[in-house]
């Protein structure tokens, strides 16, 4: 019975749920997608083909038992396929939001690589949690027994807060640190609401602290309390603080007046749709309304970045990007929702400098007027594959700009200097070594997970990393607590 309910990839056409209008979604910050039905759920679950070696999960980097969920689905049993994803996962509703399903699980389906096109496995996911979540199946953290070990947890985004859960599950005393009023990180302040709305973050967060997780906010490691302090207070500290320091941009007049960082842009966004005071936003210096916006980059970022300005009301938005389209980092979905809404690409340019105008000054200083931008063209591939652009001589132009956002990616600060604390051992990139399996450090006790790890990086990754680092640092309590036993 359960096999007829599967396997009907070949009579049953992939749907992913439906997507409000370009004209309607570009006015708000409301999520795209409507949620799936019940009957449309099942339906798209059904057409798994449960095969034997599942790509979908091996190219999940948290290995989900996505077959067996989209199963039960199929098959009506919801709060099962709901705790069989759980299992895995600390935040599924989350991932079925955000991750790049196109790159990772359904990118590898084996029936989009038969030409039947992939199952909607995000969709799927994130209907499953949330469908959980009203019918009251998620249940509260309560460990069956308390700890007496105490756990720091520096870094209140996705590595930290998957940790925490884990270690809180278990009894153990959690305490996250965090320079932001609000827990969730990137999650909170550089995702825009219509990827992932904040509610969703909030109820986890509210979950964690109902659970027992203390959240201390607006505390600032190296000014607030020190790192060291923080040690002291606890039998094991992970650090997953993600990557916030911007890559710059040089050439001439790169300091004038709007030109600005994503992180920047975004975050008073974000805060502004919470409603918070944000003085940036009001002032025009981060807001696009009525601006020539142009966007510099190809990657995840970059698209939040446009998008975020089609819906404050740009005059037009431009992204400026040194490769093809399919050499871009950022998801083609994103892409493609970003043309429907009215971003216009510019493939194979870069930007050599800007223009700039005391007609318009800002701060005392020059405001932006211009990109100035080289066009370029694909040559031989680079170490990693690539092929390297090269500069097309004579192909430069000017791009009218108002506003000039950079989103050029991430790296981590410089944490063995803000911390006083050099023997915490970085790469040649500034991120914190660790072991790969367990995610410990050079120093006894510390951990490390997530992007200031492994440089900037997807959410999936980061909760990976918090749930491989939680269960090493449980094994490291109990090895403890077995030690004395021995002895005797």
């Amino acid at each position: 019975m359960a096999a007829n309910r599967m396997l009907k990839f070949v009579t049953t056409d992939r749907h992913m749920p439906d997507k409000r209008a370009a004209e309607d979604r570009r006015t708000d910050f409301g999520e795209i997608y409507r949620e799936f039905a019940a009957e449309r759920a099942a339906e798209q679950a059904s057409r798994c083909s449960q095969c034997g070696v599942p790509y979908c999960q091996t190219h999940c980097p948290l290995h989900n038992n996505i077959p067996d969920w989209l199963r039960l689905v199929a098959e009506g049993r919801l709060r099962e396929a709901y705790e069989v994803s759980q299992a895995t996962n600390t935040f599924p509703e989350i991932c079925g939001r955000i991750c790049p399903q196109d790159r990772l699980c359904e990118g590898n389906c084996v029936i989009e690589q038969s030409g039947h096109g992939t199952v909607t496995i995000g969709a799927v996911e994130k209907y499953i949690t949330d469908t959980a979540f009203e019918m009251g199946w998620v249940p509260a953290i309560r460990p069956r027994a308390e700890r007496t070990e105490s756990v720091g947890i520096i870094g209140a985004g996705p590595g930290g807060l998957a940790a925490a859960d884990v270690l809180r599950r278990a009894g153990v005393q959690v305490t996250v640190y965090d320079r932001h009023d609000r827990a969730g990180g990137l999650m909170i302040y550089g995702i825009p609401g219509f990827k992932l709305e904040k509610d969703v973050v909030m109820r986890r967060n509210a979950q964690l602290a109902d659970g027992g997780v203390e959240f201390r906010l607006n505390t600032e490691v190296g000014r607030d309390i020190t790192f060291d302090e923080i040690r002291a207070r606890h039998d094991a500290v992970i650090v997953a603080t993600g990557v916030y320091k911007s890559r710059e941009l040089q050439g001439d007049n790169h300091d004038a007046g709007g030109i600005v960082r994503a992180i920047d842009y975004l975050t008073a966004s974000n805060r502004y749709g919470l409603g918070d005071d944000v003085p940036g936003f009001v002032s025009g210096e981060l807001n696009a309304e009525g601006r020539r916006v142009v966007v510099i980059g190809g990657g995840d970022t970059a698209m939040d970045c446009v998008r975020t300005a089609i819906r404050q009301g740009a005059s037009s938005v431009r992204c400026l990007y040194r490769r093809d389209r399919s050499n871009m980092p950022g998801s083609q979905r994103e892409v493609a929702n970003a043309e429907e809404e009215g971003v216009e690409f510019v493939w194979l340019t870069a930007p050599a400098g800007f223009e700039a105008g005391s007609q318009a000054a800002m701060a005392g200083g020059v405001a932006v007027s211009g990109v100035r931008v080289q066009t370029m063209r694909l040559g031989e591939p680079d170490a990693t594959g690539r092929q390297s652009p090269e500069a097309i001589e004579g192909g430069d132009y000017v791009e009218a700009a108002d506003l000039v956002i950079k989103a050029l990616g991430f790296e981590p600060e410089e944490l063995p200097t803000l911390w006083s604390k050099p023997e915490l051992e970085v790469t040649r990139w500034g991120t914190i070594k660790a072991d790969f399996r367990t995610h410990a450090t050079a120093l006894d006790g510390v951990y490390a997970v997530g992007d200031i790890v492994r440089g900037a990086s997807l959410v999936v990754w980061a909760i990976r990393d918090g749930r491989e680092a939680a269960d090493a640092i449980l094994e490291r309590f109990d090895a403890r607590q077995a030690a004395p036993i021995a002895a005797e």
